[in-house]
């Protein structure tokens, strides 16, 4: 008749089942963060609300344009800066820049 194995101490019991249970911690833990950023990335992004139309001052010239949450800014190469209101698209401000 064979003699059974040896058990290991219950110290090593806990410590190999606390290693499982962290291991299946952590697969788990990666997939919900890739199923995560794949449905997140995925989405498109909301569409710019822009002004129908903006109707810049006699003469002016466009040389940069830029949007914020409120705003449309066009900098004219006059040295002027006209801010848009974002959602009816009327002039708001108009600030002359220092030109170097």
């Amino acid at each position: 008749m064979t003699m059974p194995p040896d058990l290991p101490p219950p110290e090593v019991r806990l410590i190999k089942r606390l290693v499982v249970v962290l291991t299946s911690v952590m697969i788990l833990g990666l997939i919900v963060i890739v199923g995560l950023l794949v449905t997140r990335l995925g989405l498109a992004p909301a569409p710019l609300a822009l002004p129908d139309s903006v109707s810049l001052p006699e003469g002016a010239r466009v040389e940069a344009m830029t949007l914020s949450e409120r705003w449309v800014i066009v900098v004219t190469q006059e040295g002027e800066a006209l801010f848009y209101d974002r959602a009816s698209g009327r002039l708001r401000h108009r600030i002359t820049l220092a030109v170097e």
